[in-house]
């Protein structure tokens, strides 16, 4: 709720270009007043798109002329704070289907991918190398390399492009991430790909992994160490340690 009393004082701080398209030629951009108020419209502006709200840009002038002048308004504060609080929950409720939606439509068009495995879980899992050492268990330390990706490709960690291998203990990761590593033998590569209900949810990371975002990782498991010859610097490095 703070959140969105914060948002609408920035609505009502905005002025001069919620008319526009683009840039228009009878407005002097060149004041500070001019330039700042196009910067707030600015930035509402993208913070609404990517919210998923659709704007009138008539009522929202109207609204923003008479709070400004403090002219007469058609509801008071305490109902216009509300108006605008159902319509953020309503977009986010919206936005978030959609991406359930379309995690669902990859989950199961990957897991029909040759040479793709599931588990009970959902957890799917492709083996690019076999190995034939052990397995670790849920409280051992692994010693991998990998690279961890979006669906979009687009990669978030990687100890290859460290250039070192990383010490990870498996009860200090995400739920997805331990199960995948528990079902590899030393000396393997395995390709494996979490839903985002064994990895962040519906809340993300940061602004790093969106909400509701299966992960790819590509693992070596190079070994199982003993805790006191693990690199615990490297620990606190991986961005997936600690679970949400």
């Amino acid at each position: 709720m703070k959140k969105i009393i914060i948002i609408v004082c920035v609505f009502f701080l905005t002025a001069l270009t919620v008319h526009a398209n683009g840039v228009r030629d009878d407005v002097d951009f060149t004041g500070e007043k001019a330039r700042t108020s196009y910067a707030f419209g600015m930035t509402v502006g993208g913070d609404l798109r990517e919210a998923g709200l659709e704007i009138d840009y008539f009522a929202f002038t109207e609204g923003l002329r008479a709070a400004m002048e403090l002219g007469p308004t058609i509801m008071d504060r305490d109902e216009a704070l509300e108006v605008v609080q159902n319509a953020f929950e309503s977009a986010m409720r919206k936005q978030a289907a959609e991406l359930q939606a379309k995690e669902e439509q990859f989950l199961a068009e990957n897991a029909s991918q040759p040479g793709v495995q599931s588990t009970e879980s959902g957890l799917q899992y492709e083996v690019i190398t076999g190995g034939t050492g052990p397995k670790p268990t849920a409280t051992d330390i692994v010693r991998v390399h990998y690279e961890g990706a979006l669906t979009n490709g687009s990669v978030f960690d990687s100890s290859y492009e460290r250039g070192e291998p990383e010490d990870i203990p498996l009860d200090m990761v995400i739920p997805g991430w331990a199960e995948g590593i528990m079902l590899m033998n030393v000396g393997s590569k395995y390709r494996i790909i979490l839903p985002s209900s064994l990895a962040y949810g519906e809340r993300g990371a940061g602004q790093i992994i969106p909400p509701f975002s299966p992960l790819i990782f590509t693992v070596e498991l190079l070994g199982i160490v003993e805790p006191e010859a693990a690199g615990t610097d490297q620990m606190e490095d991986a961005d997936f340690n600690v679970s949400e």
